[in-house]
């Protein structure tokens, strides 16, 4: 399968969750496991029916693991931000990220409240609602506009923050200059369809996505968890890392 038709059985299952999600009177908690909604549920069978008739494998944060000896890989993420989509604030979307041999091949992350959406190609470049995206050029921490996951035992140094609590759309944000940079302040709690997606939009876009820790974030197992660290610049990145590191104490 070729990207380009990657990208439309992607879209495929982003369209589909918006359809189950225009049906969903109730939005709140499933009762099935801490976390989860009953739009996570609706959005994963949704998704799932699309991505597996086309033939892919999924790693979903939902149900886990289908289909593992298929040589794409899309890692899923059927609501990312589910509890903003519960509260009714709009920042959540829909990620899915194909993986090959190589990494990360296609992504596509869609807003479900505002309709935007961004995609990238490896090799490719990365776009918003189909026009190209670039980071913004920040380099000094002082003067950026951070997102941020979790909460850091003392302040980093940056302009401002934001904590919006959805990380694939995070990062894209960081990808349009939306935002200078994101940092990752709780460990263990970002699984990769939480960023894959949004990584590859970014690195695409010409920005830098890390582990705090120094680990590879491409992983492929449901319990695998990593600490995402983002920036336009790789300054910006570097002095993101250096603050985390002496604010978190290099805990993990």
């Amino acid at each position: 399968m070729d990207p380009a038709d990657l990208l439309a059985v992607l879209d495929e299952a982003v369209a589909a969750v918006g359809a189950a999600l225009s049906g969903l009177e109730d939005w709140g908690p499933a009762g099935t496991r801490p976390g989860q909604y009953r739009s996570d549920l609706v959005a994963d069978s949704a998704a799932l029916a699309v991505l597996e008739g086309a033939g892919l494998g999924v790693l979903s944060e939902e149900s886990g693991l289908h289909h593992a000896d298929r040589a794409l890989l899309a890692v899923l993420d059927p609501v990312d931000g589910s509890t903003n989509a519960a509260r009714g604030i709009p920042w959540f979307a829909t990620s899915c990220c194909v993986l090959d041999a190589e990494g990360p091949l296609a992504a596509v992350v869609v807003n479900h409240a505002t309709g935007h959406r961004y995609d990238a190609v490896r090799g490719g470049g990365a776009r918003r609602d189909g026009r190209p995206v670039r980071p913004s050029p920040e380099q000094e921490l002082r003067r950026a506009v951070i997102g941020l996951s979790g909460y850091p035992r003392r302040y980093f140094g940056w302009r401002q923050f934001r904590a919006l609590g959805a990380v694939a759309l995070d990062l894209c944000a960081v990808a349009d200059g939306t935002l200078d940079g994101y940092v990752d302040c709780a460990e263990g709690a970002h699984g990769p369809w939480d960023y894959l997606g949004g990584l590859l939009v970014l690195r695409e876009a010409g920005g830098v996505v890390v582990d705090a820790h120094g680990r590879d974030l491409v992983v492929r197992r449901h319990g695998e968890r990593r600490t995402p660290v983002a920036a336009g610049t790789p300054e910006l990145a570097r002095r993101l890392l250096q603050a985390r590191q002496s604010a978190m104490g290099g805990d993990r």
